[in-house]
């Protein structure tokens, strides 16, 4: 009776998580058949690797699917729960599965980026030394949340939300499937639910589950059948804190009207979309790291104190989340909706960029070049070079820092 009670208390999103790549939905560009991570996983000879990609994306399936393809020793630990204790436990079990049984171990740590440096560091040494083949999963950008030495010593793969078919594919698995899935509760779902439900997941195959399962265990059966309707479906989803498009086109649209409302200097209609994403399950730290994209993309030169409070904003968020940080997410939108615009700065770049790709690369001036040897200065590496501040008259300290072939170009207007 107890083991039933458990079997009935774990999650359907867990119940039918793909133990093989046949049943492993998406992200042909990281596991197809011909991929260089598939082939490693399949040789049982993997690199240390980073997955990084949103909720319900499938990091932690593939990792598992990996412990079931090779031949490692392995462990998972959450970052939320573990500290240095356990991997200094796990490391120490490692060594002796090294020395009893030539068996690698795959060290998995989910949330990677809940690690503070000093916990990191603390596996970083059994990393570089292979005593561990490290695999690390995370939502958030690696090149902010993970220390650049165990960064460059692991292989960063990106994984894509999954597309609406994707989601479909994976309910319809788990309401035929008679072991694991739904199959015995016989469900009768209507098509345009399904669809709506593989829509609004988000490409979080999670949440999807998550929403089947509660419609499914809510529904009095009729007639020995479940019959789940888009109004059960809209219900659900209300219930698991969804409703929120945040992969889809809303998504990029809401996005929109915030930088178009903070460009045009409307504070009302700024604090309002803003208010929208963040309502509705947005990550803080996304919308911070689009003030502070904006901060120079549309104030730029006009106001160099924009960036200093986007970036304050993206600290504060980062410090203490939501709900705190709204209020201090709301005074970094108003500030650069008021603010002075300009967007010299990115029309500038803009054009940079497209020198560099449409022309030839052209070799740095010689007087503009470093001369740290005798052979450099015999060269001429250095020769002519004016130091301006030697200079009281600006004429006379001109020079040119462009290519001889862009000396006359203006970028900043």
């Amino acid at each position: 009776m107890k083991e039933e009670t458990y079997e009935k208390s774990i999650p359907l999103a867990e119940k039918i998580r793909p133990k093989k790549f046949g049943d492993f939905v998406g992200q042909e560009h990281v596991v197809g058949r011909d991929s260089l991570l598939r082939k490693a996983i399949e040789r049982d000879s993997i690199p240390s690797i980073i997955l990084w990609g949103p909720p319900g994306s499938g990091k932690t399936t593939l990792a598992r699917i990996i412990a079931e393809k090779t031949n490692s020793h392995f462990e998972q630990i959450s970052a939320v729960t573990a500290g240095v204790k356990d991997i200094k436990n796990i490391v120490e079990k490692a060594k002796e599965y090294k020395k009893a049984y030539k068996q690698e171990t795959i060290l998995f740590i989910d949330e990677i980026h809940r690690f503070n440096k000093r916990q990191q560091d603390a596996l970083l040494p059994h990393v570089e030394d292979g005593t561990v083949v490290f695999i690390g999963a995370t939502t958030e950008n690696p090149s902010f949340e993970v220390i650049s030495a165990l960064l460059s010593r692991s292989r960063v793969f990106v994984l894509n939300a999954l597309e609406a078919q994707d989601i479909e594919l994976i309910l319809k698995r788990a309401l035929i499937d008679k072991q694991r899935g739904l199959g015995k509760k016989k469900i009768n779902i209507k098509e345009d639910a399904l669809n709506f439900l593989a829509e609004m997941a988000n490409g979080d195959a999670r949440v999807a589950l998550n929403a089947l399962e509660l419609a499914a265990n809510a529904i009095r059966p009729s007639k020995g059948k479940i019959k789940i309707t888009i109004e059960e479906i809209k219900e659900a989803l209300q219930r698991t804190h969804l409703l929120y498009d945040r992969a889809g086109d809303e998504h990029y649209n809401i996005i929109s009207a915030l930088h178009k409302s903070m460009r045009g200097g409307d504070a009302d209609a700024s604090l309002y979309w803003m208010g929208r994403m963040l309502e509705g399950g947005e990550d803080p730290l996304y919308v911070a790291r689009r003030l502070i994209r904006f901060a120079s993309e549309d104030i730029g030169i006009a106001n160099s104190l924009a960036l200093t409070q986007a970036i304050a904003a993206y600290e504060a968020a980062h410090y203490i989340g939501m709900p705190e940080c709204e209020i201090n997410l709301a005074q970094a939108v108003v500030y650069m909706a008021k603010s002075k615009k300009s967007n010299a700065l990115y029309s500038a770049y803009g054009k940079v960029k497209e020198d560099i790709k449409e022309l030839p690369s052209e070799s740095v001036p010689l007087h503009l070049r470093n001369a740290p040897t005798r052979l450099m200065k015999n060269l001429g590496h250095s020769k002519g070079y004016k130091y301006t501040p030697e200079f009281k008259n600006k004429e006379d300290a001109k020079q040119d820092y462009l290519p001889k072939k862009l000396k006359a170009r203006k970028y900043l207007e």
